[in-house]
């Protein structure tokens, strides 16, 4: 299915944590955190402004970023959990 969101909404499918610790231990799904790092798989169009200018996004798909623990709202797309989020719940762009 293609999804494309509007205005200055990104999808992003979350990045699965480690599960085992620097020292090797094994950490149970019940005791995993939330994800917080993800990758940008569509991008809006831009944030539009009270004179109706469209402003651009300053992340583009395919950007690896940092996100807020509970931002977005999660939904299944194509048997996948994505999210979506509006471009300030993403707190940067990792490098």
């Amino acid at each position: 299915m293609k999804f494309r969101p509007l205005h200055d909404r990104v999808v992003v499918e979350p990045l699965e944590e480690e599960e085992k610790t620097a020292g090797g231990i094994i950490i149970p799904d019940t005791a995993k955190e939330k994800p917080m790092q993800g990758k940008i798989l569509a991008v809006g169009s831009g944030a539009r402004s009270d004179d109706g200018k469209v402003t651009a996004l300053d992340v583009k798909k395919g950007d690896k970023v940092l996100y807020g623990k509970w931002s977005g709202t999660e939904v299944k797309l194509d048997g996948k959990t994505m999210l979506i989020m509006r471009e300030s719940d993403i707190m940067g762009v990792m490098q």
